[in-house]
């Protein structure tokens, strides 16, 4: 498409596949993809696909829901560390407020949920921004099995994301409550199955490795 300057010369626009009001997008649609199930990997595969589209030259959001990004208290974690350091083509942004009913939870559901709520405007507007090619919804499903997010809102995010935007969402549906309502909505879905785990041996979570 093109348009005239201010010096009456032919400008071309830059094509980033939005629609003319009543035409159809143009180029690839972006990709929703889903890494659910009981088994360590969920996030980690994420941060995987992250360093990928970044190496592509791609900017990446990650927002978390139901985690604050430090452990133990005023520690950064190490995925929070790590996305500093690649700057300005990825960023974190936790946005839960501490373990939920673990570990001495001190806040109400209903603070966790406002807390939640808020991770799910910031989500919306780094989707409709435009800055992004990929936004990583890290734990959101965990949002939504915890009834600090509602499964609507999710469905929302999805069918009205931006053309071109790749979406990942993770987290775990432990009551298998919602899963199926995804699965028709999303192009992949990876289910992560614990085989064996540290944590049934009475090992703890290690630095570097979990957090």
């Amino acid at each position: 498409m093109s348009e005239t300057n201010a010096n009456g010369d032919a400008a071309v626009a830059a094509d980033d596949g939005r629609a003319e009001p009543g035409q159809r997008p143009r180029g690839a649609r972006g990709l929703v993809m889903l890494y659910t199930g009981e088994g360590k990997g969920k996030t980690t595969a994420a941060f995987g696909m992250a360093l990928r589209a970044i190496g592509r030259g791609w900017n990446v959001s990650m927002v978390q829901f139901t985690k604050m990004g430090e452990w133990p208290k005023g520690e950064p974690l190490g995925e929070i560390a790590g996305a500093q350091r690649l700057a300005p083509n990825f960023e974190v942004v936790p946005t839960g407020i501490g373990f939920v009913n673990i570990f001495g939870d001190p806040f109400t559901l209903d603070e966790h949920r406002e807390a939640a709520q808020a991770g799910l405007a910031l989500a919306r507007e780094k989707m409709a921004s435009g800055r992004y090619e990929l936004v990583i919804l890290d734990e959101i499903l965990g949002a939504v099995d915890q009834g600090q997010v509602e499964l609507e809102q999710v469905e929302e995010l999805i069918t009205t994301k931006p053309h071109h935007l790749h979406l990942l969402l993770t987290g775990h549906d432990a009551t298998k409550r919602f899963l199926d309502r995804l699965l028709p909505i999303v192009d992949l879905a990876t289910e992560m199955a614990k085989l064996k785990h540290p944590f049934d041996t009475g090992h703890q979570a290690r630095k570097g490795l979990d957090y």
